[in-house]
This record gives C-alpha cells, structure tokens and sequence, in this order.
C-alpha cells in the first residue's frame, strides 16, 4: 500500500525502513492497541486509495512514549503514498522564518539536552539550574509563562527559582510562578496593545494579523515592549548616540534610516541583541499609537522581503517607493484585520526541500521500531497499576490562560475520568472523592465515570490547580494542577518531550 512511482522520483535511500516495517507482527501490534488487524488494514486502504491525504498530531503521541518516533511514523503514511507537494496534501510553509533564540542549536550547557529551534526541553530546566556545574543557569527572565505550574515536577521548579539568583517575572496576572518571583513587571494585557499570533502556517497563500489594541491599559502597567527598552537601558545595553543617529537618519528619510540600521548593526554585531529596543526608541515614535508596540516585525518584514521577493508580490504587495521591505511592513501596520503576506505555488514546497528528494533513512530512529518489537518493561506496575493522562482537554479548560473559575460551566473543579469497570473494582462512584499517587506527589479528585476512557486509563483535565482571589482578595486554589504528580524522568530519550499521557499512577478510594 504505498506509491512505488513517487518513491522512485521523490525519495531517497528508504530501503532499510521497508525492511524495519515489513518485520512488525501485525497481529501482536493491534492486540497491544486494542483494535483489530481487519480495521486497521481498512484504514490503510482507504489512505492508500484516496487521492488527497492530510495527517495532523496532536499532544496525545506528543507528550507520549516514543514521541519523536511516532512523529516520524505518521509522516510515513502521507510520504509513503505520495500525499505531499500537491493540492489537498502535506506541504512545507513559508513562515517568517526563526525569530530571537530560534536560531540556536547545539546542547544546554549542563545536561547537554538538545536546543531544538532555540529551546531547552522543558524537563530539564530545572537541572540545569539544580547542581553546582560552573555553566549552571543563575538568573531568569520568565515573560508569559508559569513553569511553576505548567512544567512536569512541580516541586522541583519551585526549588529551581529558590535556587537562583534573581527571578524576575513579566505577566498579566500573579501566576503560580510569579509568587516565588523576587520581582513582578505587570504587563498591559492582549486586549490593550498590539498583539499578534505567529501560527502562520498557511500555504499556497500565507497570512498575518496585528490586532489593535481595543482598550487603553491602566497606569500602573507597561505593555512589554516598554519594560524590555526600560530594562535594556537601565543595563547600558541601548547607547543613547546610537538611538540619536538613527531619529536624525529618520527624520532624512526611511531609505537614510534603513541604511544606518544596517551599517550600524554591520560594524557593532552586538546591537543585535536590542534591535527591537532601538526599533521602539526610534521608528517606533513614528508609528500610529495604537500600533507602535508592533514596531520590532520591522527587521522581520525587511529579512523577509530581501529573502522572499517574488512570494511578496505575488501576495499583491507591490515597492511604493521605499522597498519592498518597507511596503510588508507599512501593510502589517496598516491591516488590523490581516492580510496576506506571501504567495506560492505547490512547487515551492518540494524546492525547500534539500536537494528536492525526501529522505527517509533516519537510522536512530529506525532503530527504535526494532525495540518496540521486542516489546518494552511494563509501563505500569503492581505499585503504580494505571496510566494517567495529566492534562486533557475538555469543553472547559484554557490552559492557564482564563484563571477565574467561575467561568467554568461545568467539571468546575476537574473531576478525574474512569472507565466504570475500573471504578467498581476501587469502590468509586461518581462524586466520590480518590486520592491519586504518582512516584513525586498525590492529590485528592473527585470522581467521574467515563465509558469513554479505556480500562487501566484515567485522566484529569489540564488548566486547573490555580489561584484565584476569593471576594476578600484571599487566594483559593481551584482543581489539581497536573504537574505535581508528574515527573522530570517520564520524558523522550531524544527531544525531551514530557510523558504527560502516560503517568504511572494508584488510585485509591477516599
């Protein structure tokens, strides 16, 4: 069941995988699943005989066992029978490219995790701060983020910020990790400055949107853009000649400030690293109130417009004079609504593609299906006999983004989901309360039955273990928070990725 034609044109060196696959016992495999070896062979059939095939994977095989080799198996299915580089099929977008740290690679400096676009697994944050290595991490800037509560282990990143020297954190609201914080820079929220998404993943035509702030912030709080810049300068890092060059470069004209901005940043690398501070202290005065904040997609519209031409102008956008790059930027500030950004054809995915053949001969993970044959320890044991999904989306959860708890017009405080058979074995019912014990921590829930969840499967949803004041400004803590039973050891061998599905847990009644 795969296209023999577009493996002979499209694919490289992918002999080796056919021999991993074609030794897999089916049989044992779908017994493992729970589904039959005739419903599986159907939905290959219908993939393999249909003309346009999309697969999109979500946080259930992401935060899973063998994540990263399982995200290497779904792409098979749309390679394999040639669903990639034509209409209603898999394709490569054209986004604005790695921004800030995005660009860095290579291994943390403590525990040599890979940096994957710039980023640190997660579960091992905590350790490279946790030790007496001379590279550890001292100090951290936590901007809209609340590892506290959101990564595996809570407790351990609570002795992580103890552990530093200076914790500064910059958010909307007092988080859970904010409260261990040595400093909190309230910041404006979504609704009142410029604020943009950058999921852009669309494709042939790819689009963007700078939303216009619908309120005004109060007094007391700075959007970020301005605590970056206040920051910055405070450090000397913003040198006051460099901003005068640039305002007297754009008081001549753009193409004058476009100019020293380059020259500059050519001559002292290091004004790199606050282009966005300058951005603000200079074209940004220029800009429309409610959009200055949008002023560091500048530099971004200028790489993109030199990188990118002809995708540009095919999205319409056209040189008024200035630059093309100018012409990008002029539009994302002057299109609250969005606009399109860039345009392609379908050829353009199979031309970002090095050398134009996919190529599918991974041997690590080649590899890894071989262990999965030969079947792995028991995930589960006598002392820890379910697995626990920490954190399942449901009708409402919203991460931690809506922290009051009134809004929830059901499962108010996060019941824990049991299969019935389950629950009549541990003398639970609905509404009756359990404790969960994971090898790092327990919480008590309330109970649910669920025909949904497989037998020796549970789960509580994510978004909840948070503080909200109560109406005497006493804070009240709301659910579980998942990630105190969670732990930094259940994570992928190769990116790091947490085991949040899959927690080895014990129920007991009460």
């Amino acid at each position: 069941m795969y296209d023999q034609d577009f493996l002979t044109k499209h694919v490289n060196d992918y002999e080796e995988l056919f021999k991993a696959l074609k030794s897999i016992n089916i049989d044992a495999f779908a017994n493992i699943c729970g589904i039959s070896r005739e419903q599986i062979q159907e939905t290959a059939q219908l993939i393999a005989d249909s003309k346009r095939v999309a697969v999109l994977e979500d946080l259930g095989i992401q935060m899973n066992r063998h994540s990263t080799l399982v995200s290497y198996l779904q792409r098979l299915m749309w390679v394999l029978t040639g669903n990639f580089g034509r209409p209603g099929t898999h394709y490569l977008p054209l986004g604005f490219g790695a921004i800030g740290a995005g660009r860095r690679t290579g291994i943390s400096p403590v525990t040599g995790a890979p940096i994957i676009a710039g980023l640190i697994p997660c579960n091992s944050v905590a350790e490279e701060i946790l030790t007496d290595h001379p590279d550890r991490f001292r100090a951290m800037i936590i901007e809209s983020a609340n590892p506290v509560h959101s990564l595996a282990e809570s407790q351990k990143f609570r002795d992580a910020i103890a552990a530093l020297d200076i914790t500064v954190v910059i958010d909307v609201a007092m988080t859970e990790t904010a409260m261990f914080a040595d400093y909190v820079l309230p910041t404006a929220n979504q609704y009142e400055k410029a604020e943009a998404a950058f999921f852009n993943f669309e494709f042939p035509d790819n689009y963007f949107q700078l939303r216009e702030p619908l309120f005004a912030p109060p007094s007391s709080v700075l959007t970020e853009a301005e605590i970056h810049c206040r920051l910055a300068e405070a450090m000397g890092a913003v040198p006051q000649d460099v901003v005068d060059e640039l305002n007297a470069a754009l008081n001549q004209s753009r193409s004058a400030f476009q100019t020293k901005v380059f020259e500059l940043m050519a001559g002292e690398p290091h004004l790199m690293g606050v282009a966005p501070a300058l951005l603000h202290r200079t074209l940004g005065n220029h800009l429309p109130e409610k959009m200055r904040h949008g002023v560091g997609l500048w530099a971004q519209a200028m790489e993109f417009a030199m990188a990118h031409p002809d995708q540009v102008h095919q999205a319409g956008i056209e040189d008024t004079g200035d630059g093309l790059g100018w012409a990008l930027f002029d539009k994302m500030i002057s299109s609250p609504s969005g606009f399109t950004f860039s345009s392609e054809d379908w050829q353009a995915s199979w031309d970002r593609i090095a050398g134009g053949s996919i190529k599918l001969n991974n041997k690590e993970l080649i590899e890894e299906i071989s262990i999965l044959k030969e079947g792995e320890p028991t995930e589960t044991s006598d002392e820890f006999p379910f697995l626990l999904s920490a954190g399942e989306r449901r009708a409402f959860t919203a991460n931690t983004i809506i922290r009051d708890p009134e809004w929830r017009k059901k499962d108010n405080h996060g019941a824990l989901h049991i299969h019935p058979e389950d629950a009549a074995r541990l003398n639970l019912g609905s509404g009756s309360t359990a404790t969960l014990k994971t090898e790092v921590g327990e919480a008590m829930v309330e109970v649910e039955l669920s025909d949904r969840m497989m037998r020796g499967h549970v789960a509580i949803p994510n978004g909840l273990g948070l503080y909200y004041p109560d109406e005497n400004g006493n804070p009240v803590l709301t659910g579980v928070a998942p990630n105190e039973l969670t732990s930094l050891s259940l994570r992928d061998k190769f990116a790091g990725t947490p085991w949040h599905k899959s927690v080895p847990v014990r129920i007991e009644a009460g």
